[in-house]
Protein backbone atom coordinates (compact mmCIF):
# COMPACT_ATOMS: atom_id res chain seq x y z
CA UNK A 1 0.00 0.00 0.00
CA UNK A 2 1.89 3.40 -0.96
CA UNK A 3 0.26 6.96 -0.58
CA UNK A 4 -0.10 8.67 -3.73
CA UNK A 5 1.78 12.07 -4.07
CA UNK A 6 0.02 16.03 -4.04
CA UNK A 7 1.74 18.85 -5.90
CA UNK A 8 1.37 22.01 -3.60
CA UNK A 9 1.52 25.11 -5.77
CA UNK A 10 3.56 28.68 -3.79
CA UNK A 11 0.94 30.67 -3.25
CA UNK A 12 1.21 34.41 -4.49
CA UNK A 13 1.96 35.88 -1.35
CA UNK A 14 5.13 33.99 -0.96
CA UNK A 15 8.19 36.12 -1.86
CA UNK A 16 10.97 33.64 -3.39
CA UNK A 17 11.72 30.47 -1.33
CA UNK A 18 11.05 28.26 -4.43
CA UNK A 19 13.62 25.64 -3.71
CA UNK A 20 12.79 25.56 0.13
CA UNK A 21 8.94 25.80 -1.09
CA UNK A 22 9.37 22.65 -3.90
CA UNK A 23 11.38 20.70 -0.87
CA UNK A 24 8.41 20.86 1.92
CA UNK A 25 5.87 20.34 -0.41
CA UNK A 26 7.45 17.50 -1.56
CA UNK A 27 7.92 16.35 1.65
CA UNK A 28 4.50 17.14 2.70
CA UNK A 29 3.25 14.79 -0.02
CA UNK A 30 5.50 12.16 -0.14
CA UNK A 31 4.39 9.10 -1.59
CA UNK A 32 5.15 6.47 2.16
CA UNK A 33 2.69 4.64 4.03
CA UNK A 34 4.73 5.32 6.60
CA UNK A 35 5.12 8.12 9.39
CA UNK A 36 8.24 10.85 7.85
CA UNK A 37 10.13 13.54 10.12
CA UNK A 38 11.65 17.15 8.89
CA UNK A 39 13.36 19.62 10.82
CA UNK A 40 13.44 23.16 9.82
CA UNK A 41 15.39 26.12 11.30
CA UNK A 42 16.94 29.51 10.95
CA UNK A 43 17.65 32.29 12.58
CA UNK A 44 14.31 34.55 13.62
CA UNK A 45 12.81 36.73 11.11
CA UNK A 46 13.83 34.22 8.15
CA UNK A 47 9.92 34.01 7.36
CA UNK A 48 10.30 30.17 8.60
CA UNK A 49 6.47 30.52 10.38
CA UNK A 50 5.59 32.84 7.41
CA UNK A 51 6.24 29.70 4.88
CA UNK A 52 5.26 26.67 7.24
CA UNK A 53 1.98 28.35 7.98
CA UNK A 54 1.16 29.08 3.80
CA UNK A 55 2.38 24.92 3.22
CA UNK A 56 0.00 23.66 6.03
CA UNK A 57 -3.09 26.03 4.85
CA UNK A 58 -2.06 24.46 1.06
CA UNK A 59 -2.09 21.13 2.09
CA UNK A 60 -5.09 21.34 5.17
CA UNK A 61 -1.97 20.58 7.62
CA UNK A 62 -2.34 21.13 11.18
CA UNK A 63 -0.15 23.91 12.85
CA UNK A 64 0.41 24.51 16.17
CA UNK A 65 2.59 27.30 17.33
CA UNK A 66 4.24 27.14 21.01
CA UNK A 67 5.22 29.83 23.11
CA UNK A 68 7.60 30.13 26.20
CA UNK A 69 5.55 28.88 28.91
CA UNK A 70 5.28 25.92 31.36
CA UNK A 71 4.21 22.18 30.09
CA UNK A 72 0.97 22.19 31.70
CA UNK A 73 -0.21 25.04 30.06
CA UNK A 74 1.63 24.17 26.53
CA UNK A 75 -0.48 20.87 26.90
CA UNK A 76 -3.37 22.80 27.28
CA UNK A 77 -2.51 24.98 23.65
CA UNK A 78 -2.07 21.52 22.22
CA UNK A 79 -4.64 20.43 23.23
CA UNK A 80 -7.18 23.13 22.52
CA UNK A 81 -5.79 23.50 18.68
CA UNK A 82 -5.82 19.92 17.82
CA UNK A 83 -9.12 19.74 19.10
CA UNK A 84 -10.14 23.08 16.71
CA UNK A 85 -7.99 21.06 13.80
CA UNK A 86 -10.06 17.02 14.65
CA UNK A 87 -13.49 19.44 14.50
CA UNK A 88 -14.48 18.14 18.44
CA UNK A 89 -17.05 20.02 20.05
CA UNK A 90 -14.63 20.39 23.07
CA UNK A 91 -10.50 20.78 23.94
CA UNK A 92 -8.90 17.88 24.21
CA UNK A 93 -7.49 17.17 27.95
CA UNK A 94 -3.76 15.49 28.17
CA UNK A 95 -1.97 15.16 31.70
CA UNK A 96 1.10 14.32 29.60
CA UNK A 97 2.73 14.68 26.46
CA UNK A 98 3.09 11.23 25.78
CA UNK A 99 -0.46 11.49 25.83
CA UNK A 100 -0.57 14.37 23.86
CA UNK A 101 1.86 12.36 20.96
CA UNK A 102 -0.25 9.40 21.21
CA UNK A 103 -3.06 10.99 19.53
CA UNK A 104 -1.94 13.09 17.59
CA UNK A 105 -0.32 10.43 15.66
CA UNK A 106 -3.51 8.40 16.24
CA UNK A 107 -5.07 11.06 13.59
CA UNK A 108 -2.47 9.98 10.86
CA UNK A 109 -2.34 6.23 12.32
CA UNK A 110 -3.67 2.88 10.37
CA UNK A 111 -7.10 3.57 10.00
CA UNK A 112 -6.94 7.02 8.22
CA UNK A 113 -3.92 5.53 6.50
CA UNK A 114 -6.19 2.72 4.73
CA UNK A 115 -8.06 6.05 3.76
CA UNK A 116 -5.14 6.94 1.66
CA UNK A 117 -5.83 4.24 -0.84
CA UNK A 118 -8.39 6.00 -1.61
CA UNK A 119 -7.12 9.44 -1.94
CA UNK A 120 -6.59 10.71 1.47
CA UNK A 121 -3.15 13.12 1.38
CA UNK A 122 -0.78 13.09 3.75
CA UNK A 123 -1.33 14.79 7.16
CA UNK A 124 0.95 17.40 7.41
CA UNK A 125 1.37 18.33 11.18
CA UNK A 126 4.00 21.53 12.56
CA UNK A 127 5.42 21.88 15.86
CA UNK A 128 6.72 25.75 15.40
CA UNK A 129 8.75 26.74 18.31
CA UNK A 130 9.91 23.21 19.46
CA UNK A 131 12.67 24.36 21.41
CA UNK A 132 10.29 26.08 23.56
CA UNK A 133 8.12 22.55 23.65
CA UNK A 134 11.35 20.76 24.50
CA UNK A 135 12.41 23.31 27.30
CA UNK A 136 9.41 22.59 29.46
CA UNK A 137 9.22 18.64 28.51
CA UNK A 138 13.00 17.55 28.11
CA UNK A 139 11.31 14.30 27.17
CA UNK A 140 9.73 15.21 23.72
CA UNK A 141 12.45 14.50 21.21
CA UNK A 142 12.42 10.79 22.77
CA UNK A 143 8.46 10.51 22.33
CA UNK A 144 8.80 12.04 18.85
CA UNK A 145 11.54 9.02 18.54
CA UNK A 146 9.24 6.47 20.04
CA UNK A 147 6.44 7.45 17.78
CA UNK A 148 8.33 8.07 14.47
CA UNK A 149 9.78 4.27 15.10
CA UNK A 150 6.61 2.95 15.79
CA UNK A 151 4.95 4.19 12.92
CA UNK A 152 7.66 2.93 10.55
CA UNK A 153 6.12 -0.59 10.77
CA UNK A 154 2.80 0.45 10.78
CA UNK A 155 0.97 2.37 8.52
CA UNK A 156 0.83 6.25 8.90
CA UNK A 157 0.34 9.26 6.51
CA UNK A 158 1.92 11.30 9.45
CA UNK A 159 4.46 14.30 8.09
CA UNK A 160 6.13 15.58 10.84
CA UNK A 161 7.91 18.82 10.83
CA UNK A 162 10.03 20.07 13.77
CA UNK A 163 10.71 24.09 13.59
CA UNK A 164 12.61 26.36 15.72
CA UNK A 165 14.63 29.61 16.19
CA UNK A 166 17.16 28.42 18.76
CA UNK A 167 19.88 27.18 16.25
CA UNK A 168 22.03 25.82 18.84
CA UNK A 169 18.90 23.55 20.30
CA UNK A 170 17.58 22.62 16.69
CA UNK A 171 20.94 21.31 15.44
CA UNK A 172 21.52 19.34 18.39
CA UNK A 173 18.47 17.32 18.11
CA UNK A 174 20.13 15.35 14.46
CA UNK A 175 23.52 15.17 16.05
CA UNK A 176 25.24 12.75 17.73
CA UNK A 177 23.36 10.51 20.16
CA UNK A 178 20.42 12.47 19.75
CA UNK A 179 16.97 10.73 20.35
CA UNK A 180 15.89 11.77 16.58
CA UNK A 181 19.49 11.14 15.29
CA UNK A 182 19.48 9.29 11.90
CA UNK A 183 15.25 9.54 11.83
CA UNK A 184 14.91 12.83 9.64
CA UNK A 185 13.77 12.73 5.78
CA UNK A 186 14.28 16.52 5.70
CA UNK A 187 16.92 18.97 7.49
CA UNK A 188 16.22 22.83 5.81
CA UNK A 189 17.85 25.26 7.31
CA UNK A 190 16.13 29.19 6.21
CA UNK A 191 18.56 31.53 5.45
CA UNK A 192 18.29 35.23 4.57
CA UNK A 193 17.80 36.19 0.96
CA UNK A 194 20.78 36.17 -1.45
CA UNK A 195 21.52 39.98 -2.09
CA UNK A 196 19.69 40.03 -5.64
CA UNK A 197 16.63 37.94 -4.29
CA UNK A 198 16.77 40.83 -1.10
CA UNK A 199 17.14 43.72 -3.94
CA UNK A 200 13.99 42.61 -5.94
CA UNK A 201 12.36 41.65 -2.36
CA UNK A 202 12.88 45.70 -1.44
CA UNK A 203 11.54 46.76 -4.81
CA UNK A 204 15.48 48.52 -5.40
CA UNK A 205 16.92 46.06 -7.71
CA UNK A 206 17.44 49.19 -10.55
CA UNK A 207 19.22 50.72 -8.33
CA UNK A 208 22.54 48.68 -7.66
CA UNK A 209 24.18 51.29 -5.66
CA UNK A 210 21.46 51.51 -3.05
CA UNK A 211 20.52 48.02 -3.00
CA UNK A 212 24.34 47.42 -2.01
CA UNK A 213 24.33 49.79 0.57
CA UNK A 214 20.79 48.70 1.90
CA UNK A 215 22.19 45.26 2.05
CA UNK A 216 24.95 46.21 3.83
CA UNK A 217 23.23 47.50 6.54
CA UNK A 218 20.02 45.13 6.79
CA UNK A 219 21.30 41.66 4.75
CA UNK A 220 18.49 39.69 3.44
CA UNK A 221 16.05 38.79 6.24
CA UNK A 222 12.30 39.69 5.15
CA UNK A 223 11.23 40.22 8.14
CA UNK A 224 13.02 43.77 8.24
CA UNK A 225 11.02 45.24 5.43
CA UNK A 226 7.24 44.83 6.49
CA UNK A 227 6.73 43.92 10.09
CA UNK A 228 9.81 46.23 11.14
CA UNK A 229 9.34 49.05 9.11
CA UNK A 230 5.67 48.65 7.49
CA UNK A 231 7.75 48.94 4.00
CA UNK A 232 9.64 52.24 4.38
CA UNK A 233 12.23 51.67 1.72
CA UNK A 234 14.78 54.61 0.51
CA UNK A 235 13.23 55.29 -2.97
CA UNK A 236 16.70 56.54 -4.25
CA UNK A 237 20.48 56.77 -3.45
CA UNK A 238 19.62 60.21 -2.33
CA UNK A 239 17.20 59.21 0.60
CA UNK A 240 19.77 56.86 2.13
CA UNK A 241 21.46 58.73 4.63
CA UNK A 242 17.84 59.96 5.51
CA UNK A 243 16.45 56.60 5.69
CA UNK A 244 19.10 54.83 7.79
CA UNK A 245 19.13 58.29 10.17
CA UNK A 246 15.01 57.52 10.65
CA UNK A 247 14.73 54.03 10.92
CA UNK A 248 18.10 51.58 12.37
CA UNK A 249 19.52 54.72 14.02
CA UNK A 250 16.52 56.28 15.58
CA UNK A 251 15.71 55.08 19.09
CA UNK A 252 12.18 54.93 18.06
CA UNK A 253 12.53 52.39 15.79
CA UNK A 254 12.35 48.22 16.25
CA UNK A 255 15.07 48.33 14.19
CA UNK A 256 17.24 50.15 16.82
CA UNK A 257 17.85 47.26 19.84
CA UNK A 258 17.59 44.52 17.06
CA UNK A 259 21.70 43.83 17.24
CA UNK A 260 21.22 43.39 20.59
CA UNK A 261 17.93 40.93 21.33
CA UNK A 262 19.42 38.75 18.26
CA UNK A 263 22.26 38.01 20.97
CA UNK A 264 19.64 37.96 23.44
CA UNK A 265 17.38 35.30 22.30
CA UNK A 266 19.68 32.57 21.74
CA UNK A 267 19.92 30.47 24.73
CA UNK A 268 23.14 29.71 24.71
CA UNK A 269 24.03 33.40 24.99
CA UNK A 270 24.56 34.18 28.80
CA UNK A 271 27.37 36.75 29.21
CA UNK A 272 25.90 38.70 26.16
CA UNK A 273 28.96 41.95 26.87
CA UNK A 274 32.11 38.76 26.04
CA UNK A 275 29.74 37.96 22.93
CA UNK A 276 29.34 41.95 21.98
CA UNK A 277 33.03 41.87 22.39
CA UNK A 278 33.89 39.49 20.64
CA UNK A 279 31.50 40.31 17.37
CA UNK A 280 33.14 43.97 18.33
CA UNK A 281 36.59 42.75 17.66
CA UNK A 282 35.62 41.05 14.29
CA UNK A 283 33.75 43.87 12.75
CA UNK A 284 36.77 46.28 13.69
CA UNK A 285 39.07 43.91 11.92
CA UNK A 286 40.29 41.23 14.16
CA UNK A 287 39.34 38.67 12.50
CA UNK A 288 41.90 35.99 13.65
CA UNK A 289 41.25 33.86 16.84
CA UNK A 290 44.18 35.72 18.00
CA UNK A 291 44.12 38.98 16.97
CA UNK A 292 40.26 38.64 18.73
CA UNK A 293 41.93 37.25 21.67
CA UNK A 294 44.16 40.56 22.32
CA UNK A 295 41.46 42.74 21.31
CA UNK A 296 39.18 41.79 24.10
CA UNK A 297 42.13 41.05 26.75
CA UNK A 298 41.70 36.91 26.98
CA UNK A 299 43.46 33.95 25.92
CA UNK A 300 42.59 32.84 23.02
CA UNK A 301 41.67 29.55 24.61
CA UNK A 302 39.22 31.11 26.31
CA UNK A 303 37.31 32.35 24.00
CA UNK A 304 36.52 29.09 22.46
CA UNK A 305 33.25 28.58 23.89
CA UNK A 306 31.77 32.24 22.23
CA UNK A 307 32.98 31.62 19.06
CA UNK A 308 31.85 28.06 19.00
CA UNK A 309 28.61 29.46 20.26
CA UNK A 310 28.19 32.50 17.81
CA UNK A 311 29.04 29.84 14.64
CA UNK A 312 25.95 27.59 16.13
CA UNK A 313 24.10 30.09 15.94
CA UNK A 314 24.94 30.91 12.16
CA UNK A 315 26.14 34.75 13.17
CA UNK A 316 29.62 34.20 12.44
CA UNK A 317 31.35 32.12 10.17
CA UNK A 318 35.00 30.59 10.04
CA UNK A 319 36.45 30.68 5.97
CA UNK A 320 39.80 29.00 5.64
CA UNK A 321 42.41 30.64 3.84
CA UNK A 322 42.25 28.89 0.66
CA UNK A 323 46.28 29.07 -0.01
CA UNK A 324 47.35 28.20 3.53
CA UNK A 325 46.56 25.26 5.38
CA UNK A 326 45.13 26.01 8.97
CA UNK A 327 44.83 29.48 8.39
CA UNK A 328 41.32 30.74 9.04
CA UNK A 329 39.33 34.09 9.69
CA UNK A 330 36.22 34.65 10.97
CA UNK A 331 33.49 36.83 9.49
CA UNK A 332 29.83 38.19 10.77
CA UNK A 333 27.33 37.14 8.89
CA UNK A 334 23.90 38.98 10.26
CA UNK A 335 25.09 42.41 8.53
CA UNK A 336 22.48 44.57 10.93
CA UNK A 337 25.03 42.85 13.52
CA UNK A 338 28.27 44.10 12.02
CA UNK A 339 26.40 47.69 11.57
CA UNK A 340 26.08 47.68 14.92
CA UNK A 341 28.92 47.09 16.35
CA UNK A 342 30.71 49.05 14.39
CA UNK A 343 28.87 52.21 13.66
CA UNK A 344 26.02 52.30 16.32
CA UNK A 345 27.51 50.63 19.22
CA UNK A 346 30.49 53.20 19.93
CA UNK A 347 28.42 55.89 19.45
CA UNK A 348 24.94 54.20 21.43
CA UNK A 349 25.00 57.31 24.09
CA UNK A 350 24.50 59.99 21.15
CA UNK A 351 22.22 57.55 19.33
CA UNK A 352 20.05 56.93 22.36
CA UNK A 353 19.53 60.87 22.66
CA UNK A 354 18.52 61.60 19.32
CA UNK A 355 21.94 62.55 17.37
CA UNK A 356 21.58 60.02 14.71
CA UNK A 357 22.02 62.22 11.89
CA UNK A 358 25.33 63.66 13.77
CA UNK A 359 26.63 60.51 14.16
CA UNK A 360 26.05 58.80 10.61
CA UNK A 361 27.84 62.08 9.52
CA UNK A 362 30.52 61.06 10.95
CA UNK A 363 30.71 57.30 10.44
CA UNK A 364 31.07 57.65 6.17
CA UNK A 365 34.63 56.29 6.68
CA UNK A 366 33.66 53.65 9.22
CA UNK A 367 31.09 52.51 7.29
CA UNK A 368 32.54 52.31 4.26
CA UNK A 369 36.11 50.59 5.72
CA UNK A 370 34.32 48.28 8.19
CA UNK A 371 30.74 47.44 7.29
CA UNK A 372 30.43 48.20 3.59
CA UNK A 373 33.87 46.97 2.28
CA UNK A 374 33.56 43.67 4.28
CA UNK A 375 30.36 42.88 2.95
CA UNK A 376 31.24 44.16 -0.62
CA UNK A 377 33.67 41.12 -0.60
CA UNK A 378 31.24 38.25 0.64
CA UNK A 379 29.25 40.05 -2.17
CA UNK A 380 31.12 39.26 -4.76
CA UNK A 381 32.16 35.53 -3.95
CA UNK A 382 28.66 35.02 -3.56
CA UNK A 383 28.19 36.32 -7.46
CA UNK A 384 30.91 33.47 -8.44
CA UNK A 385 29.05 31.27 -6.90
CA UNK A 386 25.92 31.81 -7.96
CA UNK A 387 25.09 34.02 -11.40
CA UNK A 388 28.81 34.78 -12.10
CA UNK A 389 30.00 30.57 -12.17
CA UNK A 390 30.17 31.31 -16.17
CA UNK A 391 33.18 33.48 -15.47
CA UNK A 392 35.15 30.22 -13.61
CA UNK A 393 33.98 27.84 -16.56
CA UNK A 394 31.45 25.99 -14.14
CA UNK A 395 34.61 25.05 -11.64
CA UNK A 396 33.77 23.40 -8.88
CA UNK A 397 37.05 24.55 -6.89
CA UNK A 398 37.03 25.90 -3.23
CA UNK A 399 35.83 28.80 -3.59
CA UNK A 400 37.03 31.82 -0.64
CA UNK A 401 39.44 34.48 0.10
CA UNK A 402 43.35 34.12 1.36
CA UNK A 403 46.72 35.37 1.52
CA UNK A 404 49.47 34.48 -1.48
CA UNK A 405 53.11 35.22 0.96
CA UNK A 406 55.94 36.84 -1.86
CA UNK A 407 58.96 35.89 -0.06
CA UNK A 408 60.96 37.80 -2.77
CA UNK A 409 59.18 41.17 -2.25
CA UNK A 410 58.85 40.89 1.16
CA UNK A 411 54.70 41.28 1.43
CA UNK A 412 51.57 39.73 1.99
CA UNK A 413 49.04 39.69 -1.35
CA UNK A 414 45.37 39.66 0.30
CA UNK A 415 43.17 38.05 -2.32
CA UNK A 416 39.36 38.68 -1.70
CA UNK A 417 37.85 35.89 -3.97
CA UNK A 418 39.46 33.15 -5.02
CA UNK A 419 38.55 29.90 -6.78
CA UNK A 420 41.33 26.97 -6.17
CA UNK A 421 40.82 23.40 -7.72
CA UNK A 422 43.02 20.58 -5.11
CA UNK A 423 45.25 18.51 -6.33
CA UNK A 424 44.25 15.08 -8.06
CA UNK A 425 46.54 12.21 -7.68
CA UNK A 426 49.55 13.68 -9.30
CA UNK A 427 48.19 16.72 -10.55
CA UNK A 428 48.57 19.48 -8.10
CA UNK A 429 46.70 21.92 -7.46
CA UNK A 430 45.05 24.96 -9.93
CA UNK A 431 43.71 27.87 -9.79
CA UNK A 432 41.00 29.02 -11.46
CA UNK A 433 40.10 32.28 -10.33
CA UNK A 434 42.04 35.46 -8.47
CA UNK A 435 40.10 38.30 -7.76
CA UNK A 436 40.44 41.68 -5.53
CA UNK A 437 37.61 43.78 -4.49
CA UNK A 438 36.82 47.41 -3.90
CA UNK A 439 34.06 49.29 -2.38
CA UNK A 440 34.69 52.74 -2.32
CA UNK A 441 38.03 52.87 -4.74
CA UNK A 442 38.26 53.20 -8.47
CA UNK A 443 40.47 50.75 -9.65
CA UNK A 444 43.24 50.70 -11.49
CA UNK A 445 46.45 49.17 -13.07
CA UNK A 446 48.05 48.75 -9.84
CA UNK A 447 45.13 46.31 -8.74
CA UNK A 448 45.60 44.05 -11.94
CA UNK A 449 49.49 43.99 -11.48
CA UNK A 450 48.88 42.82 -7.96
CA UNK A 451 46.73 39.97 -8.54
CA UNK A 452 49.24 39.21 -11.57
CA UNK A 453 52.04 39.10 -9.33
CA UNK A 454 50.19 36.52 -7.20
CA UNK A 455 49.74 34.70 -9.85
CA UNK A 456 53.12 34.37 -10.16
CA UNK A 457 54.19 33.24 -7.11
CA UNK A 458 51.57 30.79 -6.95
CA UNK A 459 53.05 29.41 -10.55
CA UNK A 460 56.33 29.38 -9.19
CA UNK A 461 55.41 27.02 -6.18
CA UNK A 462 54.15 24.77 -8.74
CA UNK A 463 50.28 25.79 -8.73
CA UNK A 464 48.90 25.34 -12.51
CA UNK A 465 47.76 29.22 -12.94
CA UNK A 466 47.17 28.57 -16.86
CA UNK A 467 43.33 28.73 -16.63
CA UNK A 468 43.56 31.57 -14.27
CA UNK A 469 41.42 34.38 -14.55
CA UNK A 470 42.30 37.93 -12.73
CA UNK A 471 38.81 39.55 -11.56
CA UNK A 472 38.67 42.84 -10.62
CA UNK A 473 35.52 43.63 -8.41
CA UNK A 474 34.58 47.24 -7.73
CA UNK A 475 31.80 49.76 -6.33
CA UNK A 476 32.97 52.69 -7.85
CA UNK A 477 33.95 52.18 -10.91
CA UNK A 478 37.32 51.56 -12.86
CA UNK A 479 40.16 53.90 -14.33
CA UNK A 480 40.33 54.02 -18.68
CA UNK A 481 43.52 52.97 -18.35
CA UNK A 482 42.37 49.71 -16.47
CA UNK A 483 39.47 49.32 -18.70
CA UNK A 484 41.34 49.69 -21.73
CA UNK A 485 44.24 47.16 -20.20
CA UNK A 486 40.93 44.77 -19.43
CA UNK A 487 40.05 44.98 -23.17
CA UNK A 488 43.04 43.77 -24.96
CA UNK A 489 44.01 40.88 -22.68
CA UNK A 490 42.25 37.50 -22.48
CA UNK A 491 41.22 36.67 -19.05
CA UNK A 492 40.94 39.97 -17.20
CA UNK A 493 37.33 40.33 -15.85
CA UNK A 494 36.17 43.86 -14.84
CA UNK A 495 32.77 43.54 -12.40
CA UNK A 496 31.04 46.31 -10.80
CA UNK A 497 27.69 47.10 -9.37
CA UNK A 498 25.86 46.74 -12.52
CA UNK A 499 27.56 43.13 -13.36
CA UNK A 500 26.86 41.92 -9.97
CA UNK A 501 22.88 42.69 -10.09
CA UNK A 502 22.87 42.59 -14.17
Amino acid sequence: MTLRSFSLAKPAHVFGRDAEWNRLAAFAGRSAPHATLGVVSGRRRMGKTFLLRALTEACGGFYFGATDATAGESLRQFGAALAEHAGAPAPYSFATWDEALTALFRLAGSQDARNAEAGAPPLLVVLDEFPYLAKAAPELPSLVQREIDRFQTEPSRMRLLLCGSAMSVMGGLLASTAPLRGRAQLELVMRPFGYRAAAEFWGVGDDPALAARLHAVLGGTPAYRRQFLADDVPGSLAEFDDWVCRTVLSPFSPLFREARYLLAEDADIRDTALYHSVLAAVAQGNRTRGGIANFIGRKSVDISHPLNVLEDSHLLVKETDVFRAGKSQYRITEPLINFYEAVMRPAWVRLEAGQAAEVWDRSGERFASQVAGPHFEAMCREFVLGPGSSLIGGSLGHLGSGVVTDPRARRQIEIDVAVVEPGNGRAGASVVLLGEAKWGTVMGTSHLDRLRQARDVLASRGTDTARCALACFSGAGFSDALAAEAASCDGVLLIGLDELYG
